[in-house]
């Protein structure tokens, strides 16, 4: 049974930083690229950022370019998002799910960012 589990969200000010975290079980999780998606209130789903397997490579949507940095510990069947010089347009439910573009499996819970002073 795949288990994709969010967290480290939290109330950030504008311009801060935060770093999500998602472990992954049920699959091979360092056979598959991983990748972060988002919603934000009122909006559909969008990915965010995408790390190969062996996580030597990645790819980001223009939004976030140059601000976040995913990352992935295949030991720990983890990625990461590092989220820098965060903008009130940020604000979402972040999710992780393997693939690209399009999530493979049943999406977990999420963890809620909220960016506001």
């Amino acid at each position: 049974q795949v288990q994709l589990v969010e967290s480290g969200g939290g109330l950030v000010q504008p311009g801060g930083s935060l770093r999500v975290s998602c472990v992954a079980s049920g699959f091979s999780f360092s056979r598959r690229a991983m990748s972060w998606y988002r919603q934000a209130p009122g909006k559909e789903r969008e990915w965010v950022a995408r790390v190969s397997s062996d996580g030597d490579s990645s790819n980001y949507t223009d939004s976030v370019k140059g601000r976040f940095t995913i990352s992935r510990d295949n030991a720990k069947n983890t990625v990461y998002l590092q989220m820098n010089s965060l903008k009130r347009e940020d604000t979402a439910v972040y999710y992780c799910n393997a693939g690209f573009l399009v999530g493979i499996y049943d999406w977990g819970k999420g963890t809620l960012v909220t960016i506001s002073s």
